[in-house]
């Protein structure tokens, strides 16, 4: 296991560096459901595997961001192209410990320990033979305007946003958010990107997600809080069609720091930046959306 973490952590390492962090999606191919989702079962992946399978989209130039295990190609009468190679994606599961003999009551005692098992999924531009109705069309776009989806979210969350000054940010004793004027922004999807950081950091709020600023040995509380905004902003985006960007490159140095002293940093921050999205999304009508796949429909 400490392999994995050290192998994932290295390929978001890289792409930091190279200043392209995984969890911003720069392009759109299905803006009706813009998250790497399961092709076979139409659930979104979700924490880290967004990560993982941007990546592997980014580098391959994947037009679509839809993927399937092998089994689930052959049942659906397609077949992986001969010399493709998957993309490991991580299931993890919650399992209960006990004592040898240890009868399985509710009021028995057990440890409660978490599983983690990689399995292999390709993208469907590795698959020849898939029905023409089950790929998204790329070049089709909706009829309702990113924006609006983005406004959507803003007004159901019911948080306060006060707006002036050239400063945005979340005041966590007031549990406002303070934004420039919509006017100081020369485009929408930059305010829409910064409004959606901001309100990442009011899910920690304890009346939401309970997410205090707990410091970790290897990253500042506030840089870490700022690395679970980033992604969960990017989540956001992503669901309204909104081309993220990484709005606090000053941080940049300080994750990259981080991540390379603690493999499982990246895991956490991912958890809990997909947590913050589900809550937002969960207000809005939308949280369905954003299931991840059952084990039995994703195990290879």
């Amino acid at each position: 296991m400490n392999d994995l973490y050290d192998a994932v952590t290295r390929r978001i390492v890289a792409a930091l560096e190279a200043g392209t962090p995984p969890w911003i999606q720069p392009w759109s191919t299905d803006p009706a459901d813009p998250y790497p989702a399961n092709l076979a079962t139409g659930r979104a992946y979700r924490g880290i595997n967004v990560l993982l399978l941007n990546l592997q989209a980014a580098a391959r130039q994947y037009r679509v961001n839809r993927w399937m295990t092998y089994r689930q190609a052959l049942a659906m009468g397609a077949q992986v192209r001969k010399g493709e190679v998957g993309t490991p994606v991580i299931l993890f599961k919650m399992k209960e410990i006990r004592a040898e003999g240890e009868p399985a009551a509710p009021d028995a005692t057990a440890r409660i320990v978490p599983l983690m098992r990689t399995f292999v999924v390709f993208n469907a531009a590795q698959i020849d033979g898939l029905p023409p109705k089950a790929l998204p069309d790329p070049t089709a776009m909706p009829e309702w305007t990113p924006w609006e989806s983005a406004e959507l979210l803003l007004d159901a969350s019911g948080a306060a946003i006060s707006y002036g000054g050239s400063k945005a940010f979340y005041a966590p004793g007031q549990d406002r958010i303070q934004m420039p004027p919509r006017s100081a922004f020369a485009e929408g999807d930059a305010f829409y990107a910064t409004a959606l950081h901001e309100l990442t950091h009011s899910t920690g709020h304890p009346s939401r997600c309970n997410r205090p600023l707990l410091p970790r040995q290897a990253i500042e509380a506030y840089a870490f809080e700022e690395l679970v905004a980033e992604m969960g902003a990017a989540f956001l985006c992503a669901h309204c069609g909104l081309q993220g960007r990484l709005e606090h490159a000053s941080y940049i140095e300080s994750w990259l720091r981080a991540l390379r002293q603690d493999k499982r940093l990246i895991f956490t921050a991912a958890a809990r930046a997909q947590a913050a999205a589900d809550y937002v999304l969960g207000l809005a009508g939308h949280g369905p959306q954003a299931q991840a796949p059952a084990a039995s429909e994703v195990a290879a």
